[in-house]
């Protein structure tokens, strides 16, 4: 995917960049700028006091020495103050100014620690909102993979309310999936006295599959009754789904009535929000190639996330994202604290994959994207 956030040591990545949080000497220092020194190896440091230091915001380029990538990008991040005297405009200038640099050199991959979250004071959940927001910015024009590395997860947080707003969501939704008797929750559905009244299991002309299936289990039916109630609403989706096909239908016949593929309905939904390819990709965190071949094979089968994704740069409603999933195989339940995470942002209106990347980060679940 285009933008990862990955825990990880900076100085063991891979990359065609990384950045340094540096000091305005560029000279070395604490935190993630000493850690990059140590790893360079003297050849760094001699060919930054060639530089002439840094202002803040500004970014300069060195070769990467000893680490495992060609070139090391030295931003100077705002110091903390307030969050009024134009921190938030600086530290969103380092971004800005080290991806134009390592664009410019012909990087394609590009690592970022979380510049001024450190020794530097600028908080934590703010700090890498400013991030993903400049870096998607930068994505929504340019190809390149970028890298937000978390060194320390202890560290991380996101934003404290949205946090919380999150916790709640998924406690609410998780608890009464896996805690709430199944009693109650059919009281709740207003459905516990047609299924335990006597007339459920004597009135032969009681249609099977018009109970709920999660009614339909030995431990709540006697075997028998919960088989027949089994093949009874298999029988049903069957019919609702293909309509009522002759015994003696052919395969030939049954394969002309599959249902719209995941390509299919992808490529359709794209027309009908009016977005380009690439607008629609670089939305969804997906890189040129794997879009390039789910619009080539009718029948790709996409990962859950991949699938996610879309649905999440189509901004489609719950509804239209169940949809789609389907096309895929998969759906969304609160049984997942992932599915419900998303679900949470969707029914908020908020359809920025990078921001929910970072919820997803930060209750350690996979992100959205390929």
């Amino acid at each position: 995917m285009p933008m990862q956030i990955v825990r990880n040591d900076i100085t063991k990545m891979r990359v065609d960049a990384i950045v340094n949080a540096a000091n305005s000497t560029l000279l070395g220092g604490g935190g993630v700028d000493g850690a990059i020194h140590r790893a360079a190896g003297p050849g760094l440091l001699a060919e930054c006091r060639t530089l002439g230091g840094c202002e803040t915001g500004e970014a300069k380029l060195t070769g990467g020495y000893e680490l495992p990538c060609k070139y090391v990008i030295h931003t100077v991040g705002p110091i903390w103050q307030d969050g009024k005297r134009g921190e938030r405009e600086q530290l969103a200038a380092c971004y800005r100014n080290s991806l134009e640099l390592a664009r410019k050199s012909g990087c394609e991959t590009v690592a970022f620690p979380l510049i001024s979250a450190g020794a530097y004071g600028y908080p934590k959940d703010e700090a890498l909102s400013v991030a993903v927001r400049a870096i998607g910015d930068f994505l929504s024009e340019n190809e390149m993979t970028v890298y937000v590395v978390i060194f320390d997860k202890a560290a991380y947080n996101i934003g404290k309310a949205l946090f919380a707003d999150i916790e709640a969501y998924i406690d609410d939704r998780y608890a009464e999936e896996h805690e709430e008797p199944l009693s109650v929750r059919l009281r709740r559905q207003g459905q516990a006295q047609e299924l335990f009244s006597p007339k459920v299991y004597g009135a032969p002309s009681l249609s099977e599959a018009s109970l709920p299936e999660e009614a339909a289990t030995p431990k709540t039916l006697p075997k028998k009754i919960a088989e027949r109630l089994r093949r009874g609403r298999k029988r049903n989706k069957q019919e609702e789904k293909y309509g009522e096909l002759p015994k003696s239908v052919s395969l030939d016949e049954a394969l002309r009535k599959l249902d719209e593929s995941f390509s299919q309905m992808l490529l359709r939904k794209i027309d009908e929000r009016g977005l380009t390819d690439v607008q629609c990709y670089k939305k969804a965190n997906i890189d040129r190639k794997l879009f390039s071949k789910i619009r080539s094979d009718t029948f790709y089968k996409p990962s859950k996330p991949t699938a996610l994704a879309f649905a999440i740069a189509l901004e489609l409603s719950l509804d239209e994202t169940q949809a789609l999933l389907r096309t895929a195989g998969f759906a969304l339940s609160h049984s997942s604290k992932f599915d419900i995470i998303i679900e949470y942002f969707i029914e908020h209106g908020n359809y920025n994959v990078f921001e929910i990347n970072e919820a997803l980060f930060a209750f350690d679940q996979s992100l959205l994207g390929a």
